[in-house]
């Protein structure tokens, strides 16, 4: 099946649904199956994007531009996953109670709106990787038409290139929450302390970059072509006085650089 031919059955799938709420993020995926979405002939589409302590206040803005951009409509709703011990604690299900949080309530969003149909962005890629919150999906009639189409990454960023969406080179945003080691407790401050810190380090031209806490310890992931940027002694103690500043004790570089969900290594 050509890439075309993927892109004609999303298209298809989605306008047979008529009615849905799509779970918007604002990130490659969700904004390609929202883009995606409008091009369906679909009756009714509703973006909902969640605002928590563990979603970056600047994918929030970037979300809403995006949907305004799109001329279509963005309801931004508060989600309270960190009440919840069993995710705070932080086990290694911990999406899955997060993605319950916001399934239950987009599922009260959609009874009043009289949509049949909430979708997510997961993609073809996706299920090769540790992800419980596709548990939650199940469990609670979620649909993923970008799987069910087949599409992948790479082939959902080309889509989007194609379609001229800005997200098609967008790097990944993954929660704030996937900064800590399984088993360490997760709170507002430490989650605020590891985004403060990763929107100082971009200032010095990371593309790509983590700040992984340990227990006080940042560990920074940043791609291994980039290394040289610490190199610079007045860069290197900005950061270290800087993220000092936050609480981090000790700061160190991560030698193996950047990969998504290192923390799931053994």
């Amino acid at each position: 099946m050509t890439l075309n031919d993927k892109f004609d059955t999303l298209k298809e799938n989605l306008g047979q649904m008529q009615r849905v709420i799509i779970a918007y993020s604002g990130g490659v995926d969700s904004t390609f199956l929202l883009k995606a979405a409008s091009l369906s002939g679909l009756k009714h589409l509703l973006a909902v994007t969640a605002s928590s302590e563990s979603f970056p206040q600047e994918e929030l803005s970037f979300a809403r531009e995006m949907t305004s951009s799109l001329n279509i409509k963005n309801m931004i709703i508060a989600t309270e996953e960190l009440k919840d011990e069993n995710y705070s604690n932080n086990p290694s299900n911990r999406c899955y109670y997060c993605k319950k949080e916001l399934f239950s309530k987009l599922k009260k969003i959609a009874k009043k709106e009289n949509v049949s149909f909430i979708l997510d962005g997961t993609n073809a890629d996706d299920i090769h990787d540790w992800r419980p919150g596709r548990h939650a999906a199940k469990e609670m009639g979620v649909k993923s038409p970008l799987l069910d189409a087949g599409l992948g990454k790479n082939e959902i960023r080309e889509l989007s290139r194609m379609l001229g969406l800005s997200t098609w080179n967008k790097t990944a945003t993954p929660c704030l929450s996937s900064r800590f080691p399984y088993g360490q407790k997760i709170t507002a401050d430490a989650l605020e302390r590891v985004n403060r810190a990763e929107n100082f380090l971009k200032n010095f031209g990371f593309t790509e970059l983590r700040v992984r806490d340990h227990s006080g310890t940042a560990r920074i992931e940043v791609m291994p072509e980039e290394f040289s940027l610490f190199m610079n002694k007045s860069a290197r103690e900005e950061i270290i006085v800087y993220l000092k500043s936050l609480g981090f004790k000790y700061i160190t570089l991560d030698l193996k650089g950047f990969r998504s969900g290192s923390l799931n290594e053994t």
